[in-house]
């Protein structure tokens, strides 16, 4: 696929809508040429009052945010960039699960389409053969939550910010994905693994179950920058009833609610 976008095809806000809005909790789409933050749409949305439900996909996202204030900018019409608002009816203490119920099922929905095999580095990267190709961050703001999702679809090697990200065209050797397809997909599966979790009271049992099922982290060697900037190198064993990742080290068990993950490989 040509750099800079030439050949990709825009969404069709039309099939777009109706494609999603037949499946709760989803009430509002909104399709966007382009736009600084799908993440800063939405956020001023529930600032305004808006309801849960809204969705909103960007063509092109200019300034988007990943997680620990990294920049997530993907040419235009080569991914997938949208946030969505959700208003849980779970308490508060429960929400930090949200962003992990969420990365599974675009886990999940990208394996199904694509047939690759899909995991997540803690919290909410998403792998294919240990290369990212994409990543959810989660905001609290006006008593709700924004998710937002980024993918990689037809982006090229070129395209790529860093070398050990990757994209579904280049894992799958193909360029004529659908984004439509892939975009409902995604978010009707997020609704559903949403809905769930909200009728359980957030209750973290099946959601920590699934989520350590397609966790690469558990059981590697890691390295975690903490956010006071120091280093802990260790093993990751586990995630907790909190979403936490459990590291064991030379000090004993430490649980993390925050760090930026490496994977260290065995012959690193």
């Amino acid at each position: 696929m040509p750099p800079g976008g030439r050949g990709r095809t825009p969404l069709d806000p039309a099939v777009v809508r109706s494609s999603i809005l037949a499946h709760p909790p989803w009430r509002d789409v909104q399709v966007l040429g382009s736009t600084s933050s799908t993440n800063d749409v939405v956020a001023d949305a529930a600032r305004a009052g808006a309801g849960e439900g809204l969705v909103v996909v960007a063509d092109e996202q200019r300034a988007g945010r990943g997680r620990l204030d990294r920049s997530w900018v993907s040419p235009p019409r080569a991914g997938l960039t949208l946030s969505v608002l959700l208003r849980p009816a779970v308490v508060p203490e429960r929400w930090p699960w949200l962003p992990l119920v969420a990365g599974v099922a675009a886990a999940r929905s990208l394996g199904a389409v694509s047939g690759l095999d899909v995991r997540l580095k803690w919290p909410n990267d998403l792998l294919v053969r240990g290369a990212k190709v994409g990543g959810l961050l989660a905001e609290v703001t006006a008593g709700a939550v924004v998710v937002g999702l980024g993918v990689n679809v037809t982006t090229t090697r070129q395209e790529l910010p860093r070398a050990d990200a990757t994209s579904l065209s280049i894992e799958l050797g193909r360029s004529d994905l659908d984004r439509g397809a892939l975009l409902a997909d995604l978010v009707v599966g997020l609704g559903g693994a949403y809905l769930g979790w909200s009728r359980t009271g957030g209750d973290p049992a099946g959601p920590r179950a699934a989520y350590r099922a397609v966790c690469d982290t558990i059981g590697s060697a890691v390295t975690v920058g903490l956010p006071d900037g120091a280093v802990l190198r260790g093993r990751a064993v586990d995630v907790d009833v909190q979403g936490r990742l459990v590291v064991e080290s030379a000090t004993g068990l430490t649980a993390l609610s925050a760090g930026d993950v490496t994977h260290v490989r065995p012959d690193a």
